[in-house]
């Protein structure tokens, strides 16, 4: 009898499975992303890669937990390099051509990894070194990040208890920015634990100025290293520490499993140290300027200890992620990079040669110049400067120490005409005028951004961020910021000085179409530097505090103009240190 009843009960649980259908799996939730960048960390900063002097074991067990790339290239400068890695394409198709004065921008229209994560349903977060626009739309709200905290410019001035942008605002932070950044994303981190997410975390160490807690820079140069090495190597060890923070977080959250990995830096080493046997360091379009660490994990998904040979660049790591979190994605504009997630799933470790292109440079009177630039192959490199080509076997000679030029005609000529192809094709939307957006009710416009003539001069000498106008004189020196208008509307204009007593009496004239303002200088404001915990003489300017003078109100047309900043009365030779002019509209101004 216990035999037919359970014969029985089987065939009642059989018939109600058959009649309910097999248990059907929700489906795989959508993996996260943390993406970490360094700024001017070089292949060789790291003890990984045979670096004796700086200790980074987080850094080097993460790399090895997952894949660690053999030839990783970016571009040689950051602004670049940062565009490429969001866009999968060539930074001059986006715009983006150096790091100051407006040729960091990168134009609105394109479709960032942000963009692309947030239409799926991810959370967009950004915290650290943006680099490419501080102007909405082209500030990283306006590229697709939910929030953002850090600052739009090429570097910051002081590390320790700054002020940083919050969105659309400056707030007071306290403690080292590495430190404080990670504490941002370690919030937005947890605050998004429930939902997909995309945390970019592009620290802005070990890019100077040199400053660094006593504990990291004292270790380094107990070990006999010089200020700006011990610093620098401090700065790396602190990010590696920070890291080691973020990788906990998602350990306690439970969200390892589920989550991608990325590092990567953004050029090669600022400065002449440890960088394998390579040639060159950032801003040189050779081997060492360009070739840099790229580490990805995703436990379950890719195996520890997996070394990617082929060459890859910074264009693929958009259609890389994108094949790996299965994105729905329509480019809006031609990628450049391709998925590198067969090779990083281990369906194969081949990939088909291609070349690699690399350009670097600013704008001139002539127009942009096609030099330095250099073509990459599986073995070549290579190398053009101004009159100068170059051609080595990456191969065979790894440190660039024999140049095969004239015995290899026929493989020179050939890179050549791929590169002038090339070139051709990425910068013929690269126009020599770049306006400025005013599309938000408040428009810092900066000194970098300025153009300027008669005696006028930048303060560091190459116009970087953070720098300042000096040298005005007289009614013949003219100031002026060309801007498109998108938000039309009044808006009350104030310039941001300085100024000593022989400035005062100074007549000065702003003008915008058919409308100028008067407005006379009656305070004075001169303070000293700001003193700074630099361990050595920085090359960019140092920080001060700026006073306010309001000039009145203009209103701006949509459309294309031109603020001019004159002096129509200078008494005594001398009128003010320049560092920005603010547009501000009013809440109900019209958009």
């Amino acid at each position: 009898m216990k035999t037919l009843f359970w014969l029985g009960m089987t065939a009642l649980l059989i018939g109600a499975w058959i009649a309910r259908g097999p248990a059907t799996s929700p489906p795989p939730a959508k993996p996260n992303v943390l993406f970490i960048l360094t700024d001017d960390q070089g292949w060789g900063d790291l003890s990984l890669h045979g670096n004796r002097l700086v200790e980074t074991p987080n850094l080097d067990r993460l790399a090895r937990s997952g894949a660690q790339f053999e030839h990783f290239f970016v571009s040689p400068l950051c602004a670049p390099t940062r565009a490429s890695l969001l866009t999968g394409r060539y930074h001059l198709r986006t715009g983006t051509v150096s790091v100051t004065q407006g040729w960091e921008r990168m134009r609105s229209d394109e479709l960032t990894l942000a963009e692309v994560f947030r239409q799926n349903g991810y959370a967009t977060g950004c915290f650290g070194k943006w680099h490419n626009g501080e102007h909405a739309p082209e500030d990283p709200n306006g590229q697709g990040f939910d929030e953002f905290l850090g600052f739009c410019a090429g570097h910051w001035n002081n590390y320790f208890d700054t002020h940083l942008q919050h969105n659309d605002r400056m707030v007071a932070t306290h403690g080292f920015i590495t430190d404080v950044l990670t504490d941002a994303a370690l919030a937005f981190i947890t605050q998004h634990k429930d939902r997909p997410f995309f945390c970019y975390v592009p620290f802005n160490a070990p890019h100077s100025p040199h400053q660094v807690a006593d504990r990291y820079f004292d270790k380094y140069k107990a070990k006999g290293l010089d200020d700006e090495q011990a610093s620098i190597y401090g700065m790396v060890e602190n990010v590696d520490d920070n890291v080691e923070r973020l990788l906990a977080r998602l350990d306690q959250l439970g969200l390892t499993q589920n989550t991608i990995v990325v590092f990567a830096t953004d050029n090669g080493p600022n400065g002449h140290r440890f960088n394998g046997l390579m040639k060159g360091i950032k801003g040189s379009v050779d081997e060492g300027g360009v070739r840099v660490p790229l580490f990805l994990r995703w436990p379950g998904k890719i195996r520890p200890q997996t070394r990617i040979r082929p060459n890859a660049a910074h264009i693929d790591l958009l259609p890389t992620l994108v094949d790996l979190c299965r994105l729905r994605f329509m480019p809006a504009n031609p990628v450049d990079g391709r998925s590198l997630g067969s090779l990083l799933l281990g369906q194969t470790d081949t990939l088909a040669d291609r070349l690699l292109f690399t350009h670097v440079g600013g704008m001139s009177e002539g127009g942009l110049s096609a030099e330095p630039g250099a073509v990459r192959t599986a073995r070549y490199r290579l190398v053009r400067q101004r009159e100068q080509v170059h051609l080595y076997d990456m191969l065979g000679d790894p440190a660039q120490s024999t140049d095969l030029a004239a015995g290899q005609p026929q493989q020179v000529q050939a890179l050549q005409v791929a590169y002038e192809r090339w070139f051709r094709d990425v910068s013929q939307t690269i126009s020599p005028c770049r306006l400025i957006p005013v599309a938000a009710r408040r428009v810092l416009l900066q000194a970098p951004e300025a153009h300027f003539s008669g005696h006028v001069r930048y303060k560091q000498g190459n116009g970087w961020a953070n720098d300042w106008l000096i040298n005005w004189q007289s009614p013949t020196d003219s100031i002026w910021w060309d801007v498109a208008v998108a938000r039309p509307g009044v808006y009350q204009v104030s310039l941001q000085y300085t100024a000593g007593h022989a400035a005062l009496g100074t007549r000065l004239t702003i003008s915008a179409g058919k409308k100028t303002l008067h407005q006379t200088l009656l305070t004075s404001f001169d303070p000293p530097l700001t003193p700074s915990p630099d361990r050595i003489l920085r090359k960019e300017v140092y920080e001060k505090s700026w006073a306010y003078l309001t000039l009145g109100k203009l209103r701006l047309p949509k459309g294309n103009h031109r603020i001019l900043l004159q002096a129509g009365l200078v008494p005594n030779g001398q009128v003010a240190d320049v560092k920005a002019l603010l547009l501000t509209a009013p809440e109900s101004s019209a958009p």
